[in-house]
């Protein structure tokens, strides 16, 4: 029996106090949708005033690969500005709203843009004065914690601020965060999900899920993210162009039998690797056939995405003189500067860091809205 889940924008009619009377503006995306399907920027325009909306990567239809150029759309009724890019325009339509609403599944990384789209999202409205609320959705990975705080200095959108990799909050807790530590003059409303527990995974709940982003197919694929997002850094292909992206990783030169006897050892929890074989359709080595593993998961609850990333990133660049890293690249996504030494220690650099993410858990307690964390 799946759990009964409502998000937040379900429960848009619980607070039409909020909404009636005023200008709106809508952050969103496919996720932005209720439980029948109904996108939320459709259902907000025919019940409210919705006056502007504002997409994240991948574009309001979420189609556009990582990175790509966002086209301003206005097939509809309702303007469409970029929160990619150029965000001249999108800052100048802020002007004149009554309220900025964001709606948006999230993964539960620090890589992933979303949050760092909301948070200058935010930061533009404690600079206007225009009140922000967030329609939460759960956190489809769980309430877990793992990894290594950003550090100062280090601040991208795919890294803002000082949280773990693998952060264990909703957008909605993550705003309140952000706006605690960072932006106090903010008006922030959370409408929260009902009936979710943080121990308690997307697939475990009646919730129809939207896929977030053109190579985050399935749940399966947030779980192994925190990880493998890793390998975007290296000339190693992350399955960017295949049906299983972040999934499976591989090259044409990776020393299979090596890695494999070494993974081996390293007896990771909750999880295994299977030798096989890809070719890209598109992205790195496309048309080539890559050799490499598919990373199956076989505990949640046990599985270490940032360790194993960790593992199987320190292996290969051992084992590879092939493996080459941007280093800016790798820096922004581990959140560390020492890391461009090929001789850094990373799974002493993450055993260091406990101390750092103890005092965030301690820090976010307050805020939760759906129990306890279930920290790794």
């Amino acid at each position: 029996m799946k759990q009964t889940v409502f998000a937040g924008a379900d429960r848009i009619e619980e607070y039409a106090s909020l909404f009636e009377g005023k200008k709106l503006g809508l952050l969103t995306n496919p996720t932005g949708i209720l439980k029948d399907g109904t996108p939320t920027a459709k259902y907000l325009t025919e019940r409210f005033d919705l006056r502007a909306l504002f997409a994240p990567e991948h574009g309001l239809a979420g189609a556009v690969q990582a990175g790509g150029e966002i086209g301003k759309d206005e097939s509809g009724t309702v303007p469409v500005y970029t929160m990619f890019g150029d965000r001249t325009e999108a800052y100048a339509a802020i002007d004149g709203l009554d309220l900025m609403i964001c709606d948006i599944q999230d993964v539960g990384c620090r890589y992933y843009t979303y949050v760092g789209t909301m948070s200058e999202m935010m930061e533009q409205c404690e600079k206007k004065g225009v009140p922000f609320l967030v329609l939460d959705r759960i956190n489809p990975i769980g309430g877990a914690i793992e990894g290594v705080i950003l550090e100062d200095g280090i601040s991208t959108l795919v890294g803002k601020y000082p949280v773990p990799h693998r952060h264990g909050l909703t957008m909605g807790e993550m705003a309140k965060w952000i706006a605690m530590r960072f932006l106090p003059a903010l008006s922030l409303t959370v409408v929260p999900c009902s009936g979710w527990t943080r121990n308690t995974f997307f697939d475990e709940t009646d919730l129809p899920f939207v896929i977030p982003s053109p190579n985050m197919p399935t749940v399966e694929t947030a779980f192994v993210y925190p990880g493998t997002c890793l390998f975007e850094a290296t000339n190693l292909s992350e399955g960017r162009g295949t049906t299983k992206p972040f999934e499976l990783f591989g090259s044409p030169w990776l020393r299979t039998a090596e890695l494999d006897r070494a993974f081996r050892e390293a007896a990771l929890p909750g999880c295994f690797l299977r030798e096989t074989g890809f070719t890209p359709t598109f992205s790195k080595y496309q048309g080539e056939l890559c050799r490499g593993f598919q990373l199956h998961i076989t505990d949640r609850n046990t599985f270490l995405p940032v360790k194993t990333g960790l593992v199987l990133l320190s292996l290969i660049r051992r084992q590879n003189p092939e493996c080459t890293v941007r280093d800016w690249g790798l820096t922004r996504l581990t959140g560390t500067k020492a890391v461009v030494d090929p001789a850094f220690d990373l799974l002493k650099w993450l055993e260091d860091g406990k101390a750092g993410v103890d005092a965030y858990k301690n820090e976010i307690r307050p805020l939760l809205l759906y129990g306890e964390e279930a920290g790794v």
